[in-house]
């Protein structure tokens, strides 16, 4: 899901990808917007997304306000608790969502790995285009 909403964004901006491990404040603070995927794990975000989440929020509170920024989730169940707990924590930030979350429930399809080739596309397009 990542691979295709990267090749999306990188067809109208400059891309830089981060595992939630390795992402810090600064590249939060470099991006015009942010594209967050993350598996559901337990009915929850990931525990890397989680850990990233926590370690950006007050570095970054009052600096991103209005940027947006779009979801894509990778569900075992049906995804809501992880885009619930994951929305609590953007909307605290002041980011923009540009559209709903791309979910995936159970088996990826071309259909899905379609919508987040266009996830990728949609915000990079906006931000060139001054929509966002």
């Amino acid at each position: 899901m990542a691979e295709a909403v990267i090749k999306g964004a990188r067809e109208y901006a400059e891309v830089r990808s981060c595992d939630a491990l390795q992402a810090t404040a600064d590249d939060v603070l470099w991006s015009d917007g942010l594209l967050l995927g993350t598996p559901e794990n337990f009915g929850y975000m990931s525990g890397a997304m989680k850990y990233f989440l926590d370690r950006i929020y007050y570095p970054c509170l009052d600096k991103v306000a209005g940027r947006p920024y779009g979801l894509f989730i990778k569900a075992g169940n049906d995804g809501s608790g992880a885009i619930t707990s994951i929305n609590r924590i953007v909307k605290g930030l002041a980011l923009k969502e540009i559209q709903p979350p791309v979910l995936a429930v159970g088996e990826l399809d071309a259909d899905v790995l379609e919508q987040c080739e266009e996830l990728g596309m949609t915000l990079a397009a906006g931000l060139e285009a001054g929509i966002f």
